[in-house]
């Protein structure tokens, strides 16, 4: 597991121990962030469910201004922070602990609105329609900006209020789903 692009290029990342993460593939991370590169630089980005740290650390290196990282698990986030603190992003990243299933009040605080938001739960458990529900409640999205959530092929997010599905490609059993906030009028 590693950077592909950016100033961090080739940089190698930790993965978190067991098999309960399961790590974006280089091919989809690739293909993924050649379908959004002109939103990147710049962008306040959200990589929930986190795990390592990956989808987040390939935005700051191809030009992100900042990025939290959010996950329930301690082991992950401690594996996060390493790659963080390897990578030398202590200073655009920051990593939240907290249960994206009960809410995502913890964004609350920032006034920024966010540009990217990954989301990369565990498959077939309903966690992507629960975050993007969160999500939606804390009105922390730009209006301009972007969701794409990672899940297995057959089993696609359900926008929500305010949300728009936009496109859904297939990478043999994974697909990356393309969600904007609904327009007003």
């Amino acid at each position: 597991m590693r950077i592909i692009g950016g100033d961090r290029r080739k940089k190698k990342l930790i993965a978190v121990p067991g098999l309960a993460t399961r790590p974006t593939s280089d091919r989809v991370k690739e293909t993924l962030f050649n379908i959004i590169q002109t939103r990147v630089r710049g962008a306040f980005v959200l990589d929930l469910f986190s795990g390592t740290g990956a989808l987040g650390l390939e935005a700051l290196s191809r030009g992100a201004d900042h990025c939290l990282f959010i996950d329930s698990q301690k082991q992950a986030l401690d594996t996060c922070r390493k790659n963080i603190a390897a990578c030398r992003y202590e200073d655009k990243g920051t990593v939240i602990q907290w249960d994206i299933a009960k809410n995502l009040n913890c964004l609350i605080r920032y006034t920024r609105p966010l540009d990217l938001v990954f989301i990369d739960p565990p498959y077939k458990k309903g966690l992507a329609d629960l975050a993007l529900g969160h999500l939606a409640q804390t009105e922390a999205l730009s209006p301009d900006g972007l969701v794409i959530v990672e899940h297995a092929a057959g089993d696609p997010p359900v926008p929500g209020d305010g949300m728009t599905l936009t496109e859904t490609r297939r990478y043999g059993t994974t697909a990356l789903s393309f969600l904007t906030p609904q327009q007003e009028g």
